[in-house]
C-alpha cells in the first residue's frame, strides 16, 4: 500500500499534456480543450510530435523540450509510445501520469490481450525506477474541480465541492458528472481508474481518507485487484468519513465448481457484500441511490435510534412512506404518552393520533412546527421525516421556510420530502441551502433514513469492543495437521467424515463421536458399543453429499437393523454411483435434541478475497433455502453475532412462543473457533459443518466435510483480505523470577487499556498523547486497540499469573 507521489496527481503545480491536438473528433482534442479551459492556475504544457500551435498555445515536439518537468503528465498517444514516454517523464522528474490511451489488454482476442499485457508491463517497468505513479491506462482521465483542472475527455466540468468520486468506468464517470450537475452537486476530485495497472482503489482511498477537502468518497466498482490493500484502506477511511460504494455485476455467476455447500453458495457478489460490510462501507444499488445516500450522510447526523417518525399533511403519503420504510427493513417509532399528549394539545382533534402523524390537509407552517417540536423531544424517535403535498390551503414554500428555520434539525435528524415537480422544487432547494436533505418521493426519503441507520451500524461495528472469549485450552493444531498430512500423503483431498470431525474437534467445536465400519457386521458391532439408536452413513471418497444417493439412515435401533440397513445401502449406492469406491460405513450415536435447529457453518476460498466464512440454515435443503450470510475472517464474538443477525433463522434462535432461545453465544463461539481453524490450517480449502445442531443446551456438529490441498508456499496469512491476529509474534519472557507474555494488542484489550490509562501520571499522559488528557474515550481506545496488523503494530506486555 502506498500513497507515495500521489500528491503530484491530486495537488499538481504544473501539467503536461502529451498528445495534445485540435483535430476535430479526437480524444486528444477533447482533453486539450478541457485542460486549457478549466482555469487551472499552473502552467499546462502541450506536447505534440509536430509541434506548432494548438488552440492558440505553443506546443513542443518532445518531452525533453519542456521548459521544466511537470508534476503531472496526461498521455493520449498510441499505446506503443506510452512506455517510452513514461520512462522519459520519470527521468525528467515527473512523479505522476494519467494514461488515457487504450490497448493494454482490455477486451479483444487472445493475441490482442497478450500484446496489451506486454505493453502494460512495459509501462510499469518504465515507471518503477522513478517511483512515477500511473493512473489507468484506458481511462477517461482525472478532474480536480477545486483546482480548475479537467484532464479528461468528459463533456463537462462539474463545480467544486466536498465529494470525491472514484470509478472504473469512464461512461459512469461522465454520467455522474451529468447527474450531479442537475442537482448542484460539486466534487473535490473525480478519478477514472481504468485498468489499474498501478494506482488502484486502495491507493486512491488511502489518499482521500486524509484529504481535508473531501468529506465523502463515492466508489463505482466493477472488480478489485488487491483485496487486502482495498480492505485496509477502506476500513481506515470509513472511520473518518462516509464511503459509499456502487458495485456492478451483482448477478453474474460467481460460484465456482465446489465440493461443499459453502463453496457453491459463496457467489462473488455475496463475498463483495461481506467485504463492504466488514469495511464499514455503505453499499447502494444505483446512481440515484448513490447521490441520495451521499446527500443524507453529508447533511444529517446519525439517528438516535433506528425508529422513524413521520409528519405529513396527507394520510395516504404517510402510509406510502410507512410501507416503503417497512419494505426496506425499517420501523416506525412508537410515540410516548407525553408526546401524544403534547400533540393532542397542539393539533386539531382530527389528527391521526398515531405515527405517521397526519396533521390534516389544511396544515400550515405553524402547525407543522407545532407537531415537530414534541416529536423531536421523544427519546424513542431516531429521526423525523416531514412530508408535504401541495394544497390550495397553505403555502408549501412558507412551510419549508418555517421548518428549516425552526431549529428542529439541530435537535433531531430531519429529512424532508416535498412532493411534486416544479412546484415543490423551490422548497427542496431551500432545504438543501439550510443543510437539510430533501427528496421528491416517500421511497427516496425512507431509503435515505435507512442509509443513515445502516451507516451508523457500520460505524458502530468498526468501533465495537468485542467481549472477551472464554478462557479455554488452545486448539490441538498439531493433531489436525497430522490428519491432513496423512490424507495428502495417500493422495486424497476429501477427508473422511471421522477425519473431518477430528479436525473441528481439535479446534473446540463439539462433535458426535464417529467410527468407521468396513462391512455391515462391523457396523452392527460398533452400533452396540455406542448404544441405540444410531446413524449410519456411506463412506466413499467420491460421494460428497451422501443423502443425495440414499447414503444416510437415521434412528436405527438394534444390531440387525444396522446390518440390514448397511447391506441395503451398499447395494443402492453401488447401483446409483458406479464410479464411486465404497470404503465402508460410518456409525455414530443419534443425538436426541427435539428443539434443536439445524445450522450450517462453512469456509471456502474466494479467488480475490481469500478465505470466507458462512453461517445459515442447514440441513439437506441448505442450498435451496439459501438463508445464509457470508463474512471475512478473522472473527471475534461481536462480529460472529453480527453475521448471525443477518439471517432469517436467527430470529428463531432468539426463541418464540414456548420455544427456548438457542445458546447464541455458543454458536458465535463456534464461528470464532472456525475462523481460527481457517487462519491456522492453510491446507483447508473448503469446509462444511452441516448440520450443526443448536438449542438451549449448546451446539454439536453431526456431520463435517473438509477438502484439503497442499499448502501454498509463502506466508499463510497472505491469503486473507484482512490479516489475522499474528500469533507468531507472541513470546514468553522472564524477568526477576516473574513470567510475562508479550503479544500484539487485540480489540478485547480495550477495557484493560482504559484501566491502565487511569494509573498513568499526568506527565506520562502528556508525553504519550502530546496533550493533557484526563480520560481516554471509547473512540480513542478503540483506535488504539482495533489496529490493522497489515499496516501497524502495537504490543501488550502482561504478567502471567497462576499455575
Amino acid at each position: 500500500m502506498s500513497v507515495r507521489n500521489l500528491d503530484a496527481l491530486f495537488q499538481p503545480k504544473s501539467v503536461a499534456l502529451i498528445g495534445a491536438t485540435e483535430r476535430p473528433g479526437s480524444i486528444g482534442a477533447a482533453v486539450t480543450r478541457n485542460a486549457l479551459s478549466g482555469g487551472f492556475a499552473g502552467p499546462v504544457h502541450l506536447v505534440n510530435v509536430k509541434g506548432g500551435t494548438i488552440l492558440g498555445r505553443k506546443a513542443v515536439r518532445r518531452v525533453r523540450d519542456l521548459p521544466a518537468p511537470a508534476d503531472l503528465a496526461i498521455i493520449a498517444t498510441p499505446p506503443d509510445t506510452v512506455a517510452p514516454l513514461i520512462g522519459e517523464l520519470g527521468r525528467a522528474g515527473t512523479r505522476a501520469a494519467v494514461v488515457i490511451t487504450a490497448g493494454f489488454g482490455e477486451g479483444g482476442d487472445r493475441e490482442q490481450h497478450a500484446e496489451g499485457a506486454r505493453r502494460r508491463q512495459a509501462v510499469l517497468d518504465a515507471a518503477k525506477p522513478h517511483l512515477l505513479r500511473v493512473v489507468g491506462p484506458n481511462c477517461v482521465g482525472f478532474l480536480a474541480p477545486r483546482l480548475g483542472l479537467n484532464a479528461s475527455f468528459a463533456p463537462a466540468s462539474p463545480p467544486a465541492g466536498k465529494i470525491a468520486f472514484v470509478g472504473q468506468s469512464g461512461a459512469v464517470l461522465v454520467a455522474v458528472i451529468d447527474w450531479a450537475a442537475d442537482r448542484g452537486i460539486g466534487f473535490s476530485y473525480l478519478v477514472s481508474t481504468g485498468n489499474m495497472a498501478d494506482v488502484d482503489f486502495g491507493d486512491v482511498i488511502d489518499y482521500l481518507a486524509l484529504d481535508a477537502d473531501t468529506s465523502a468518497i463515492l466508489l463505482y466498482i466493477e472488480g478489485l485487484t488487491e483485496a487486502r490493500k482495498f480492505m485496509s484502506a477502506a476500513r481506515a477511511a470509513a472511520r473518518l468519513k462516509p464511503v459509499v460504494v456502487l458495485k456492478a455485476g451483482r448477478h453474474a455467476e460467481g460460484a465456482r465448481a465446489a465440493r461443499s455447500h459453502t463453496g457453491s453458495m459463496a457467489g462473488a457478489d455475496a463475498v463483495y457484500d461481506a467485504a463492504f460490510r466488514r469495511a464499514g462501507l455503505l453499499r447502494v444499488y444505483g446512481l440515484g441511490e448513490l447521490f441520495d445516500a451521499t446527500e443524507v450522510l453529508g447533511l444529517t447526523r446519525p439517528p438516535r435510534t433506528d425508529a422513524l417518525a413521520i409528519v405529513t399533511n396527507g394520510g395516504g403519503f404517510g402510509v406510502l412512506a410507512s410501507d416503503d420504510l417497512g419494505n426496506l427493513g425499517g420501523r416506525l417509532a412508537k410515540f410516548r404518552p407525553e408526546t401524544m399528549a403534547a400533540l393532542d394539545k397542539a393539533l386539531p382533534r382530527t389528527w391521526s393520533h398515531a405515527n405517521p402523524a397526519d396533521i390534516i390537509g389544511d396544515a400550515n407552517a405553524e402547525r407543522y412546527v407545532a407537531a415537530l417540536k414534541p416529536i423531536a423531544e421523544d427519546p424513542e424517535v431516531g429521526a423525523v421525516l416531514v412530508v408535504n403535498a401541495a394544497t390550495a390551503l397553505a403555502s408549501s414554500l412558507d412551510t419549508a421556510k418555517a421548518v428549516a428555520a425552526s431549529g428542529i434539525a439541530e435537535r433531531i435528524p430531519l429529512i424532508a420530502c416535498w412532493l411534486g415537480g416544479r412546484g415543490a422544487e423551490e422548497g427542496r432547494r431551500l432545504f438543501a441551502k439550510a443543510g437539510i436533505a430533501a427528496y421528491d418521493t416517500p421511497l427516496r426519503a425512507a431509503r435515505a433514513f435507512r442509509h443513515l441507520v445502516e451507516f451508523g451500524k457500520g460505524q458502530a461495528t468498526l468501533m465495537q469492543t468485542p467481549p472477551s472469549a472464554p478462557s479455554e485450552a488452545p486448539p490441538d493444531r498439531a493433531a489436525a495437521e497430522r490428519v491432513i498430512a496423512a490424507a495428502l500423503g495417500e493422495g486424497r483431498t476429501l477427508l473422511t467424515e471421522p477425519e473431518a470431525k477430528s479436525i473441528i474437534a481439535a479446534y473446540g467445536i463439539p462433535t458426535v463421536p464417529t467410527e468407521i465400519a468396513r462391512d455391515p457386521d462391523e457396523a452392527a458391532t460398533l452400533a452396540e458399543k455406542f448404544g441405540f439408536p444410531v446413524a449410519l452413513k456411506i463412506l466413499s471418497p467420491q460421494i460428497t453429499h451422501k443423502s443425495d444417493v440414499g447414503g444416510v439412515r437415521l434412528n436405527l435401533d438394534g444390531p440387525r437393523a444396522v446390518a440390514r440397513a448397511a447391506r441395503e445401502m451398499h447395494e443402492r449406492v453401488a447401483a446409483a454411483r458406479h464410479d464411486a469406491r465404497i470404503d465402508g460405513f460410518t456409525v455414530s450415536p443419534m443425538v436426541r435434541r427435539p428443539e434443536a435447529y439445524e445450522l450450517i457453518l462453512g469456509a471456502a476460498e474466494d479467488p480475490l478475497f481469500g478465505p470466507v466464512l458462512m453461517f445459515g440454515q442447514g440441513g439437506t435443503a441448505a442450498e435451496i433455502i439459501g438463508d445464509r450470510a457470508m463474512a471475512l475472517p478473522p472473527l471475534n464474538l461481536a462480529l460472529a453475532e453480527g453475521v448471525m443477525s443477518r439471517t432469517r433463522i436467527d430470529r428463531l434462535l432468539h426463541g418464540f412462543r414456548d420455544r427456548k432461545p438457542a445458546a447464541r453465544g455458543e454458536i458465535a463461539l463456534a464461528l470464532v473457533r472456525l475462523s481460527r481453524l481457517v487462519a491456522e490450517l492453510d491446507a483447508v480449502a473448503e469446509l462444511d459443518i452441516n448440520p450443526l445442531l443448536a438449542d438451549s443446551q449448546g451446539v454439536v456438529a453431526l456431520d463435517a466435510r473438509i477438502v484439503v490441498r497442499k499448502p501454498a508456499p509463502g506466508e499463510p496469512a497472505r491469503r486473507f483480505a484482512i490479516r489475522p491476529y499474528p500469533s507468531e509474534l507472541e513470546a514468553a519472557l522472564e524477568h526477576q523470577g516473574a513470567r510475562y507474555r508479550i503479544r500484539p494488542i487485540q480489540p478485547e484489550d480495550e477495557p484493560a487499556l482504559m484501566d491502565a490509562f487511569k494509573k498513568l501520571p499526568p506527565e506520562d499522559v502528556r508525553m504519550r498523547f502530546f496533550a493533557p488528557l484526563k480520560s481516554l474515550s471509547h473512540e480513542m481506545a478503540a483506535r488504539l486497540t482495533q489496529i490493522d496488523y497489515d499496516r501497524e503494530m502495537a504490543f501488550v506486555l502482561a504478567e502471567e499469573r497462576g499455575g
